[in-house]
């Protein structure tokens, strides 16, 4: 299988908005005699679509997380809109510091070269690309763990969870992802253009390279390992949700409206679980066995993958598949989070509550019907057999 047009080693898609991208069609490529440029016409406006969705969803995330935090008085919830808000603001800043230079090489005809003769901005690029995916994994984790704590031990968590050490916690979470993603620029590890020659990031099979290894694997690792931690405590948040439902389970007013902040919280934690796996999984999973395989960037241009067969040709297709999953995070990070809620959550809630009371109304009515058939039967037995009265 040959590598043309969009799909060559000098020109393709990228990353963070254009890694969402779609290639062109066959039928577009093959109607064009010019295709690097016609395909970067037409290619060129998926990466400005996804960074403009990136932009406003996070955007509109910060500016209710600060109309939220002014309002706040408990220092429970502060602590949880400083974690979203983090989290926004990470999204935010990775698009904004990666989609320019995406934009750049589509201007410059898909030519990375053109625009970065010195390597340098391919290393802010991959520093980027580290930073924030890290960064936005380990906020999920915190907050995860947070909820946890809250739900599970919520004295414990009132008389020791300060606002100033969900600031230190944030603040830690920077600058020790920032030092992992700068070990490359110190020389563990190496960050390299990417197939297919747009994009920068981890450098998978390079051992030669010293610490290249310990780098990779350890992104992949850390990344699996956050993962974990956000499931496990999300699950355990939902157990104890549905616990503490249970016993508050009555008529009452303040009952009601327990059993449905509980429903919204469940759902909402669910989502963040489909999106996070969905969105990551691939990306780790894949690096692993590129690592294991010790297929590096280099090997997935057409000459390589021509003369190496399929499986490092389907490593190389399913590797930019889940980076754009993984970039893809950014966008929906801020309506799981904070937006849907607002938004769609409360009324899906609704209607569940609705279809939930219809179905015990009508057992309610089934077996008052029961009832009232059962007397009749026994005045009728009464009435035919009268010596038993």
């Amino acid at each position: 299988m040959t590598w043309d047009g969009c799909y060559s080693f000098e020109g393709s898609q990228t990353t963070i908005g254009e890694m969402l991208g779609s290639n062109i069609s066959k039928s577009l490529r093959e109607d064009k005699p010019t295709k690097n440029s016609s395909c970067g016409s037409v290619s060129v406006g998926f990466p400005i679509t996804m960074m403009i969705t990136g932009m406003v969803g996070n955007s509109l995330a910060l500016i209710l997380v600060c109309i939220s935090y002014r309002k706040k008085e408990n220092k429970r919830k502060k602590s949880f809109l400083l974690c979203i808000g983090s989290l926004a603001l990470t999204d935010l800043f990775g698009q904004l510091l990666t989609s320019p230079i995406v934009i750049s090489v589509y201007r410059a005809n898909l030519k990375w070269d053109s625009i970065d003769s010195s390597g340098n901005l391919c290393a802010f690029f991959g520093v980027c690309m580290t930073t924030f995916g890290l960064c936005a994994l380990f906020l999920s984790s915190a907050m995860a763990i947070e909820r946890a704590m809250a739900v599970t031990n919520p004295h414990w968590y009132s008389s020791h969870m300060k606002t100033s050490v969900t600031k230190v916690t944030l603040a830690a979470i920077w600058c020790i992802v920032l030092i992992f993603a700068l070990l490359p620029i110190a020389g563990v590890g190496k960050y390299t253009r990417q197939w297919p020659g747009t994009w920068c990031f981890i450098s998978t099979g390079d051992r030669e390279v010293p610490g290249n290894v310990f780098f990779s694997i350890t992104f992949a690792v850390l990344g699996i390992f956050s993962l974990l931690i956000t499931v496990s405590c999300n699950v355990v948040t939902i157990r104890g949700l549905i616990i503490r439902c249970k016993t508050k389970s009555g008529t009452s007013q303040s009952s009601k409206q327990w059993e449905r902040l509980t429903t919204e919280t469940i759902v909402q934690l669910l989502g963040i679980m489909c999106v996070l796996l969905i969105c990551w999984s691939p990306l780790l999973v894949v690096m692993l066995r590129m690592i294991t395989n010790q297929v590096s960037s280099h090997e997935c241009n057409s000459t390589a993958v021509a003369s190496s067969g399929r499986d490092i040709q389907l490593d190389c297709n399913f590797f930019l598949t889940a980076i754009r999953l993984a970039s893809l995070n950014q966008i929906l990070d801020p309506w799981v989070y904070l937006l849907l809620r607002e938004i769609l959550l409360r009324k899906f809630c609704i209607v569940a509550n609705a279809v939930t009371n219809c179905s015990i109304e009508e057992q309610k009515q089934t077996q008052t019907t029961r009832d009232a058939l059962n007397k009749l039967n026994q005045e009728n037995n009464s009435l035919h057999n009268p010596e038993n009265s």
